[in-house]
């Protein structure tokens, strides 16, 4: 977009990055390669700053640090938020993404060499769910795909917390394209819940009703390029707004006094959290490793290896073809009890056949539920197993998921 970065969103600018020496088996570590535009590197001293910050503290949200950032987890409430979002429509701040730009005759090759999923497919305007897989086949990170321009432009959205491992791993493994960090550029406004559509259409037009999911399209906001994606992370209907950091609060604001008769409320992570459980999407950190298959968390649909190479792909398979043994399931508790990230899962033989990765009370089931890896024989819909909390044996259930139908989606 050409604009200055916004001070309060910029990370300190630092060349020297550590690699974990645990990770070099992986594939991280070796000479950098060239053809990089470094925009700095996150410091973990002092907290960051969305472009939202004074937003959120003037609305009363309960701010905590997240992933390096200052972030609102909370405004009225958990429930209140996460049940607002299902039933009519929530804005969340989520600035604190990373964005990274692979450009140049060799972006598309380098992003198939460094994803899963099959990029070549993609037009301008559309997106894709993908992973960053490393040597051994596990996941760097899950993020999406922008195409921007066909064959030479493609914009990564990453998670905030691996936007620096990310960036460190691209320029080891890049084919030779020019890779920029865009993360100070950009603020990220998310728009999701069955109303989504109606407040976009009165700000942008109704060209909004027509964007397919996971299609992405440029629009005017005060004279700057806004790009709308429909993409989210709550299930809900919805989109996700990229814009140019400095503007980022003049539409906050813009969004919130449009909203205000449906009524729009401002939601924290918090929500954002259990709204992904109920969908059982997965955070990476919990259910999504460097040392996780993708076909144990159940994302073989976004792994092409019939379609390119890529990093690790020939682990990948010799995983899934020797037989997976373990799966990512949904489970609910059936007996009083939360299960929390880490907690052992047990058979009722006392055998350990999993772990929780995640686990949060259900606002629109009210029931307890939880997301783990179970030894494949435990991983059947309708079978039954114990939760070790606290030294506690509580019963849970295999269940279908997502947990929930969205209204909107």
């Amino acid at each position: 977009m050409g604009l200055p970065p916004n001070p309060n969103k910029g990370p300190n600018l630092s060349l020297s990055a550590k690699i974990d020496p645990d990770l070099t088996g992986l594939g991280f570590g070796g000479k950098r390669k060239p053809f990089l535009t470094l925009r700095g590197f996150m410091s973990s001293e002092t907290p960051l700053l969305t472009p939202l910050f004074e937003e959120h503290t003037a609305l009363g949200a309960k701010m905590v640090d997240f992933a390096g950032w200052k972030m609102p987890v909370e405004y009225e409430g958990l429930r209140a938020e996460h049940l607002h979002v299902r039933e009519v429509v929530g804005l969340f701040d989520v600035s604190h993404m990373g964005e990274i730009r692979l450009r140049g005759p060799k972006a598309l090759e380098s992003l198939e060499w460094l994803t899963s999923n099959w990029a070549g497919k993609l037009e301008p305007g559309q997106a894709q769910y993908s992973l960053l897989t490393n040597a051994a086949g596990g996941v760097v990170d899950d993020l999406i795909v922008y195409c921007m321009e066909k064959g030479a432009d493609y914009l990564l959205c990453v998670n905030a917390s691996n936007k620096d491992k990310d960036l460190l791993w691209i320029m080891d493994h890049h084919k030779g394209c020019e890779v920029i960090d865009e993360s100070a550029q950009w603020g990220q406004i998310a728009v999701q819940g069955p109303k989504a559509l109606t407040l976009l259409e009165r700000l942008f037009s109704s060209e909004i009703r027509s964007l397919p999911s996971f299609h992405f399209a440029p629009f005017q906001f005060q004279g700057a390029e806004v790009l709308v994606a429909r993409t989210g992370y709550t299930g809900e209907s919805g989109v996700e707004i990229f814009v140019p950091s400095e503007y980022t609060p003049a539409l906050w604001r813009e969004l919130m006094s449009r909203g205000e008769d449906l009524p729009l409320k401002p939601i924290g992570l918090g929500a954002r959290d259990t709204l992904r459980t109920e969908m059982k999407y997965p955070l990476y950190g919990n259910e999504l490793t460097d040392l996780t298959n993708p076909y144990s968390a159940g994302l073989g649909w976004v792994i092409k290896p019939d379609k390119k190479d890529f990093m690790g792909r020939a682990q990948m398979l010799e995983a899934k073809e020797q037989g997976l043994k373990q799966k990512l399931v949904g489970f609910k508790m059936l007996d009083r009890g939360i299960a929390r990230h880490s907690y052992s899962l047990f058979s009722f033989d006392n055998q350990e056949i999993g772990r929780v990765t995640s686990g949060t009370p259900s606002p629109c089931l009210n029931e307890n539920i939880g997301i783990g890896y179970v030894d494949v024989a435990f991983s059947e819909v309708g079978t039954e197993f114990f939760v070790d909390i606290r030294g506690r044996r509580i019963r849970a259930q295999v269940v279908k998921t997502p947990f929930v139908t969205p209204k909107g989606a």
